[in-house]
C-alpha cells in the first residue's frame, strides 16, 4: 500500500510566558491510501496541532511531512498552500460554512478558487450534495440547515476538489449520537467511493473502532497504533 502522508520525527513546541511547552515530540506516522484512521486521546494532546502540521497550515520545528511521496520541508507559502488546495480537504467541529451562501455554493466556491469552471464546480457539488442526501437542500443557507446538514456541507466541500487526504478535527463533536453516527457512516463511504484517505480526530471511542485503525496521542506521542 502507498503512503499518501508520511511524518518523521516530527516535533513541535510553544513558548507561553515562562513556559516551554512541547507538544508534539517525535512523530512518526503514515497513512496509506484509501486508509481512515482515527486519532485518539486527551484535550490537550495535542491532536489538532498535529493535524494542522499534517494540513501544512503549521509548520513543525523539526522532521518532515511528505505528501504523496514529495517532502513538503522548506517550501513557501505560496507552494505549501497549493498543496492544500489540491491535495488535502479539512472538516472541523464547527462547519465553518459561508452563512452568505447556499449549500451549493459553499461547495463549488472551494473549486471555483482551483480554477475550476462553474459549470464543472456546480456538476460536481451536485453529485456530492446529493451523495450526502441533501439534494433537496442545496439552495439552503446554513442557518436554514440542521447542525448534521451543515456537516455534510462541510464534509462535500472538503471533497468538493478532489483531494487525496481528509483531515477531520472531531468532525461529529457537536452532535448527539444518532446524527454524528449519520454523518460518519456518510464520511466513511464517500471516502471509500473516492478511494481517498483520512485522519479523523474524535473523542468518540465507538466511532473510532469503524476505522480501519486506531492511533492514540498521549503527551505529544503515539502511544498505540492498532
Amino acid at each position: 500500500m502507498s503512503n499518501i502522508i508520511e511524518l518523521s520525527d516530527v516535533y513541535k513546541s510553544f513558548d507561553q510566558g515562562v513556559y516551554h511547552l512541547e507538544i508534539l515530540k517525535g512523530i512518526n506516522l503514515k497513512i496509506g491510501s484509501a486508509e481512515v484512521v482515527a486519532l485518539v486521546g486527551p484535550s490537550g494532546a495535542g491532536k489538532s496541532t498535529l493535524l494542522h502540521i499534517m494540513g501544512l497550515l503549521d509548520s513543525s520545528d523539526s522532521g518532515d511531512v511528505i505528501i504523496s511521496g514529495a517532502s513538503a520541508s522548506g517550501l513557501s507559502d505560496i507552494k505549501r498552500t497549493k498543496i492544500r488546495r489540491s491535495k488535502i480537504g479539512f472538516v472541523y467541529q464547527f462547519h465553518n460554512l459561508l452563512p452568505e451562501f447556499n449549500a451549493l455554493d459553499n461547495v463549488v466556491m472551494p473549486q471555483l478558487i482551483a480554477g475550476i469552471s462553474q459549470e464543472k464546480a456546480e456538476k460536481r457539488a451536485k453529485v456530492l450534495l446529493n451523495k450526502m442526501m441533501l439534494g433537496s437542500r442545496i439552495n439552503h443557507r446554513p442557518s436554514e440547515l440542521s447542525g448534521g446538514e451543515k456537516q455534510r456541507v462541510a464534509i462535500a466541500r472538503a471533497l468538493a476538489n478532489r483531494p487525496r487526504l481528509v483531515l477531520a478535527d472531531e468532525p461529529t463533536g457537536n452532535l448527539d449520537e444518532k446524527t454524528g453516527n449519520g454523518v460518519m457512516d456518510m464520511l466513511l463511504e464517500l471516502s471509500n467511493d473516492e478511494g481517498i484517505s483520512a485522519l479523523v480526530a474524535t473523542h468518540n471511542i465507538k466511532l473510532a473502532a469503524r476505522m480501519d485503525r486506531t492511533i492514540t496521542l498521549k503527551d505529544g506521542v503515539l502511544t498505540k497504533a492498532v
